[in-house]
């Protein structure tokens, strides 16, 4: 078989180059997502192994724990408040990120931004899935403490693991590939039963740790003493916290990048929005705060040692008594931090990173042939590197913030400021320059400099931070801790004025003489709201839908005439 039939067997139906059924527009049937649904969502993404390890991230460095919590409070604040801004377009015109981001970037443009998400999409589920045979290794413990003796190890001592450390790996990732195949609208049962295991197991670990501490009570990790001065550079209190607080939001940033992919499964916008609002910030917070307060209650008893990562002080607990309640209790221990592991990840990073291979190749890949590409080639990030030290987990985190942040705030620009809320649906699924979201050869080149702008400045201080041997100026290092506002604002803001000083003609037609946006958001809610088959007969049909005058209802234009500016794809476009 040569390679073009073989192309042609795993063509999927009505797929086009720009086009198939996970990236059009979400019909009335798949927005199945209510208030509980994002609330679900929001718990697993947040009450996990990642959120837990927040403190590590903070309280080493210097901060006290109550610092730390407003650090995370702070951050929380921040990340919702960019969550909502960058999810208004999936909520209103249930489109994903990877499409719209054709409306930012151009249809060819958003390739680059694209590809960011599915780099990190790969390394995140690559570092779920470590953590997640972490959590294996702990099932595996229970029923033999000599696990680890009993499986010999072949891999050299400098990867940062065992062979029996990798087995436990590689069967985490097994037994998460079934998930992979639930389609995003169909997930409301699998986040109640994994939400329901996910919450009990944390609120039933911080009773045991609170009630089992003893006389000794919290370890240092609770200590209100400062060692900083308030003010006075980098290594200050003030501009450690801040650090602190754009690690936070740094965490959660790839997420709040892509957050339209789920915002439009909304049953109505007002669901993706206070779905978020509420449960972001109160399960995130709670998962930090959780983190912290269990690692001081076991701190004496570890001999003053501060465990914390949840797997790792079950094993330590196995150690000092490894009797048979210990066992039963790393086993369920195990069994709640797996489940959390896959329902944090299925949705935050094989899902997410499948709906923007489709985007790349929309005519082969769908949602579910990209996640399980993404499982499949997540290794090659090494994951197991990742999780050595805290501070090179808050390193990772904090990158995120540096070249997210400018992509987000030129969404949410493009979108509130640009656009004026006003989106040509139809157009982003158009691919030459007849469309709106064409711009310049199917770039908008006023995005990638924005970008540039909001990325720059703060990098000095990144690289200073990943090598210690380069030294930079405590400007730069403040800079970098400043990381995630900075590169959303400024980007966001000179996005907006480049759009005024050299407004794109087409675009900046359609915005300023189609009707308002509330009278869009209907129109296509409705134009949509059919099976892609037929989709692509609306996409084909002989006339095209012309919006030629401020408060006019839409006409139709004779003979499939082109009018300056469209809603519809003239009949014979095959590039839908």
């Amino acid at each position: 078989m040569d390679v073009k039939s073989l192309l042609k067997r795993i063509e999927l139906p009505h797929g086009s180059r720009w086009i198939n059924d996970d990236l059009r527009p979400i019909e009335t049937e798949r927005r199945t997502w209510n208030f509980l649904t994002f609330h679900n969502y929001w718990l697993l993404v947040n009450c996990n192994i990642a959120t837990f390890l927040t403190g590590s991230a903070l309280i080493p460095l210097g901060l006290t724990w109550w610092q730390a919590i407003i650090a995370i409070v702070i951050g929380n604040i921040l990340a919702t408040t960019a969550l909502v801004l960058s999810s208004l377009a999936g909520a209103y015109y249930h489109v994903g990120f990877s499409v719209y981001s054709r409306a930012v970037w151009g249809v060819w443009g958003s390739q680059f931004v694209i590809w960011n998400r599915i780099f990190l999409a790969f390394g995140m589920y690559g570092f779920q899935s470590w953590v997640g045979g972490e959590c294996i290794y702990l099932i595996l413990l229970s029923w033999d403490p000599n696990y680890e003796q009993r499986i010999p190890n072949t891999i050299p001592a400098e990867t940062g693991m065992t062979s029996a450390q990798f087995l436990a790996y590689f069967i985490f990732s097994i037994i998460s590939l079934p998930t992979l195949c639930i389609r995003p609208h169909r997930l409301q049962n699998f986040f109640y039963f994994a939400s329901a295991v996910t919450l009990i197991f944390f609120i039933v670990l911080l009773i045991w740790a609170l009630a089992t501490m003893g006389p000794s009570g919290f370890g240092s990790t609770l200590d209100s003493t400062a060692t900083l001065p308030i003010t006075g550079g980098p290594s200050s209190t003030v501009w450690l916290m801040i650090s602190g607080i754009m690690s936070t939001v740094g965490s959660i940033a790839a997420g709040i990048l892509n957050q339209n992919d789920y915002a439009r499964f909304a049953t109505k916008p007002r669901d993706a929005i206070w779905g978020q609002v509420l449960p972001y910030p109160l399960y995130s917070i709670f998962a930090s705060v959780l983190g912290i307060l269990v690692t001081a209650a076991t701190q004496e008893r570890m001999g003053g040692e501060a465990i914390w990562n949840p797997p790792t002080l079950f094993v330590r607990l196995l150690e000092q008594n490894p009797s048979a309640g210990t066992r039963a209790a790393l086993f369920f221990s195990g069994l709640a931090l797996c489940i959390s592991q896959i329902g944090s990840s299925l949705p935050g990073n094989a899902l997410a990173g499948g709906i923007d291979l489709s985007a790349v190749l929309p005519r082969y890949i769908n949602i579910r042939r990209g996640a399980f590409i993404v499982a499949i080639l997540s290794p090659i990030v090494n994951p197991w590197r990742l999780v050595n030290t805290a501070t090179i987990f808050l390193t990772v985190l904090s990158s995120y913030g540096i070249f997210l942040a400018p992509m987000t705030g030129i969404m949410a620009s493009q979108y509130l400021l640009v656009s004026k809320q006003k989106v040509n649906v139809d157009d982003l699924y158009r691919g030459d320059s007849r469309g709106i979201y064409w711009y310049t050869k199917g770039v908008n080149w006023r995005a990638p400099i924005s970008w540039i702008a909001g990325v720059i400045p703060p990098l000095p201080g990144f690289i200073a931070a990943v090598n210690t041997s380069v030294t930079v100026s405590d400007g730069a290092t403040e800079l970098y801790y400043l990381n995630y506002l900075f590169g959303f604002l400024v980007s966001g803001l000179l996005y907006w004025v480049l759009h005024l000083v050299f407004p794109d003609e087409k675009s900046d037609e359609f915005v300023r003489n189609s009707q308002d946006a509330k009278t869009l958001q209907q129109m296509y809610h409705t134009r949509w709201d059919v099976t892609l088959a037929e989709t692509w007969d609306l996409l084909n049909e002989p006339a095209v839908v012309s919006l030629t005058e401020a408060g006019k209802e839409p006409t139709v234009a004779e003979g499939g005439k082109e009018p300056a500016v469209t809603v519809g794809v003239p009949k014979g476009s095959q590039t839908a």
